[in-house]
């Protein structure tokens, strides 16, 4: 392979595994003018091993070393790099759900056993702002797991989401945050316990890409997001409190009104999805009381997830199938206008030639009569005397200049015909 052919800002995972095997990080990273420490972070996303720490110095001594082969691609990792952020196509096979149950794969966690996506998520949501209505948990930071809830649930929404994971993982379904290669849709999140009907707004924070769950290679999207209820509220100074918290003061008297919010229930729903925009699929399960949480329910929802995969699966290829279909009807949509188009402007081309034409012959022979004019100017000029005869002649000369040449060929040679 010529590395000195390889694109300055995007490279296949095939070709970095090539790449860093044949050079030092640092000459690597050279190549792509970022730093080392940033390249090996690169290795990391595409699941690239690189060299261990003194490999170089023992090939320089003549010390043969064994090269960690590249492994396949897991569901959701990342096939090519772009230094400059730009996502890159890369085809793609259709979403396959697993032909039989997957062994469990070696996970690397913590030792308190904790999934990647939840270490440290708390500090940032903790950290964040609150939304507008019910007090939801808004951080600043965009890469997180896709969690909507308030800071009273935040810990019981992480370890639910934790365990989730794990057990995901343990069953060799990998959960991440997909990969900025996806063409991904996160479904809308709906937080009412009793959705009504017609518009809702509401401002809780979204990700900037989805937290999916790999069952094979059809992905699912998950949320997990506090339910609210509408409640009867009481406003006073300033805030909104439940009504039937409200106590009246004994002595001072406020002006308050009571009217009805969606207030956080404590209670926990988890939103799957299918994060395929060919392909429309959703189902929730919610916490029908507080103590009754949704993780003694987690081993039916990965079963249940598994078997939605076979759905997932079936949906997108229907949905391609259709899409396939709707783009050729576009492109032949497109092809039928293209040619209205070209017929619509030889037909206009035709008419302004055959317009431009006639301007020309009637220009011609006006200038054929007014060279008779001349003709005859000049034959009565040539009874007057020299003196008068020469300004008639000059004036003659003049108004030629002025009216152009009456040859029919030069008018015919300007002529714009059809197809020229």
């Amino acid at each position: 392979m010529d590395f000195k052919e390889l694109h300055d800002h995007s490279i296949s995972r095939e070709d970095l595994y090539a790449l860093v095997w044949s050079m030092p990080m640092l000459d690597v990273a050279k190549k792509f003018k970022v730093s080392s420490s940033f390249m090996a972070r690169v290795c990391t996303r595409l699941n690239v091993p690189r060299p261990a720490r003194g490999y170089w110095a023992k090939i320089s001594a003549g010390r043969p070393q064994q090269k960690v082969p590249l492994p396949e691609a897991r569901p959701g990792d990342e096939l090519i790099w772009s230094r400059d952020g730009i996502s890159v196509e890369d085809p793609k096979p259709l979403p396959r759900p697993p032909v039989v149950r997957m062994r469990a794969q070696k996970i690397s966690r913590s030792r308190s056993n904790q999934h990647s996506l939840t270490i440290g998520a708390k500090e940032h949501f903790e950290s964040g702002r609150l939304s507008e209505e019910g007090g939801y948990l808004k951080p600043a930071k965009k890469l997180l797991i896709d969690l909507a809830v308030t800071k009273h649930t935040l810990d019981k929404s992480l370890s639910f989401a934790n365990n989730l994971f794990v057990t995901l993982e343990e069953s060799g379904h990998r959960v991440v945050i997909a990969p900025p290669n996806e063409r991904f849709t996160r479904e809308k999140v709906d937080e009412r316990e009793s959705p009504g009907k017609g518009y809702h707004f509401n401002s809780l924070w979204s990700p900037m890409r989805e937290t999916v769950a790999y069952i094979g290679t059809v992905a699912i999207g998950l949320t997990i997001f506090e339910l609210s209820e509408e409640v009867e509220v009481r406003y006073v100074n300033g805030e909104y409190v439940r009504e039937k918290d409200y106590v009246a003061p004994k002595r001072s008297k406020h002006f308050s009104w009571t009217t009805t919010k969606f207030f956080p229930t404590g209670r926990l729903c988890l939103q799957a999805y299918s994060p395929y925009p060919v392909a429309s699929w959703k189902k929730v399960w919610k916490e029908a009381t507080i103590a009754k949480g949704l993780s003694s329910q987690i081993k039916n929802i990965v079963a249940e997830l598994e078997g939605a995969a076979v759905e997932i699966s079936h949906l997108v290829e229907e949905g391609m199938r259709r899409q396939e279909i709707e783009h050729k009807r576009w492109e032949a949509q497109q092809e039928i206008w293209r040619r209205e188009q070209e017929e619509r402007r030889v037909a206009e081309a035709i008419k302004k030639s055959k317009v431009d034409l006639k301007n020309i012959i009637e220009r011609w022979a006006e200038t054929n009569r007014v060279e008779q004019f001349f003709l005859e100017v000049e034959r009565h000029a040539s009874n007057l005397e020299e003196g008068e005869r020469g300004k008639i002649l000059e004036r003659l000369r003049h108004a030629r200049e002025l009216i152009g040449s009456k040859d029919a060929l030069d008018h015919f040679l300007g002529w714009d015909f059809p197809g020229n």
